[in-house]
């Protein structure tokens, strides 16, 4: 049978083209906006379609940036069509170096390491070693299965910490009574982690790669150790809240919870190549600050370890998450053409951001964000405002500064981002949590509403107190 036919969608992809085609075609006086050329309106109008796009998700989001990347190509770019108009056109060779941005490179090799540690059981391994240390009794079991998923998730991608743990836990998880408090509390403790965990680290969540691409527009760069050095306290810090939160929504009265993790390592040569290459990895990044290796320059080192040892081999390709890598690229696109045509500073002259109060732009754009990242995917909300909030920060750059600077405005956003949990559909561990059977969405709204905005106000002062 072919695909089934969606109106909805159909309906919504002609709505959006007709509004980007009108965007497109109308006089550049149209606007009300001082020297708009027809670059930047082109521009404009693309990102309107892109950000339609990602909003109302009528294609997948990587299928929307592929295709927001064309277009820039062919309509702004020196090597486009129709290119003879008013206005300055970016060098195609830019826009295409989205697709081998150095944080593309540095996520490709964070997937490269979660590959090679599923591949030879490392992972499996070391949930089933970390999580006895926890014990049997249930309220350390329950801290473990923040503990545990929140680290890896630094490392690994969010849905694959959540779908691997949760697996882990499911013949647990249905041997525990059902009138129970326990399934519930151990169930909304791995997706909590997994968002969380992702915060940890640049490469643990796309929103971190797309934030450092926004910072890096605007002048900022963040190493990777600095990064670890603010984020992993946070990180903590809000894992002990949601144990002692999850605890008390969900008290556990057995007296004893064993978890029995099998695993596939062999200890053979392949798994000790992993088991060395990864904290060497590691170590090479927290300490950029000292050795000068560049984070993303670094991350290729273990992709190129497994693949002259061949530990990754040809046929792991597929399982890199290629989706995401598009999808970013998207993003950091969007973001140098807005610079590159100068419709940046366009929108900077013709919004009065300066008369705003700086602490109302970095809570409302962080509001912002966790809104739109409960109800479309975290990665599109990212690409949608931090090209956009890349600008705000230049506009109020004076006023910014006494808060942090522009790395406060875009890193809130960030968190809000991945605070952002309070439904199934909010992210791919929040989805994967509820097809257990085991949650009501109540009780994930209830807890992921309590812990969004505990964080969000701990966002801030983290970035008050301790700034980039």
């Amino acid at each position: 049978m072919g695909k089934t036919f969606d109106i909805k969608k159909t309906i919504l992809s002609i709505v959006i083209l007709l509004i980007t085609i009108v965007l497109w075609l109308l006089p550049t006086d149209s606007f009300g906006i001082d020297g708009l050329t027809v670059i930047q309106q082109r521009t404009m109008a693309i990102f309107v379609f892109a950000a339609l796009m990602w909003l109302f998700e009528v294609i997948p989001a990587w299928a929307t940036s592929v295709t927001t990347i064309v277009a820039l190509l062919f309509a702004v770019s020196n090597k486009g069509f129709m290119v003879d108009v008013s206005g300055t056109t970016v060098a195609y060779k830019e826009i295409m170096a989205s697709f081998a941005d150095p944080v593309i490179m540095l996520f490709l090799g964070g997937f490269v390491m979660a590959i090679a540690a599923n591949k030879v059981g490392l992972d499996a391994y070391l949930a089933r070693t970390l999580l006895r240390i926890f014990g049997s009794k249930p309220k350390y079991v329950l801290l473990g299965l923040l503990l545990v998923p929140g680290t890896f998730s630094m490392f690994m991608s969010n849905t694959a910490t959540a779908a691997m743990m949760l697996a882990f836990m499911a013949p647990v998880l249905k041997n525990l009574p059902k009138e129970s408090a326990a399934p519930a509390a151990l169930t909304l403790a791995i997706p909590i982690a997994a968002n969380f965990g992702g915060l940890g680290t640049p490469i643990g969540t796309p929103p971190n790669a797309i934030a450092l691409g926004a910072l890096t527009k605007v002048g900022i760069d963040i190493s990777f150790g600095s990064w670890v050095l603010h984020m992993v306290p946070f990180v903590l810090v809000l894992l002990l809240i949601a144990w002692v939160v999850l605890m008390l929504f969900f008290p556990m009265k057995m007296e004893k919870l064993e978890i029995n993790i099998e695993t596939n390592a062999k200890f053979d040569r392949d798994f000790w190549i992993v088991a060395i290459t990864m904290p060497v990895t590691i170590l090479m990044w927290v300490t950029e600050g000292w050795t000068h290796f560049d984070a993303n320059i670094v991350a290729l080192v273990p992709f190129a370890v497994f693949a002259i040892t061949g530990v990754f081999k040809e046929e792991d390709f597929p399982k890199i998450e290629w989706h995401i890598l598009w999808m970013v690229a998207g993003g950091f696109a969007l973001g140098t053409c807005l610079n590159g045509t100068g419709l940046a500073t366009v929108l900077i002259n013709a919004i009065p951001f300066t008369k705003w109060s700086a602490i109302a732009v970095i809570i409302g754009a962080g509001f912002i964000m966790y809104l739109l990242s409960t109800f479309i995917s975290n990665s599109s909300a990212a690409s949608l405002l931090m090209p956009v909030l890349a600008v705000v920060s230049t506009a109020i750059k004076g006023e910014l500064t006494a808060l942090g600077g522009a790395a406060s405005l875009i890193l809130y956003v960030a968190i809000c981002c991945s605070l952002a949990m309070t439904l199934p559909i909010s992210t791919p561990p929040n989805a994967i949590a509820a097809s257990t059977g085991m949650i009501k969405t109540s009780q994930m709204v209830k807890v992921g509403l309590i812990l969004g905005v505990i964080g969000g106000v701990l966002g801030y002062v983290l970035l008050r107190i301790f700034p980039f």
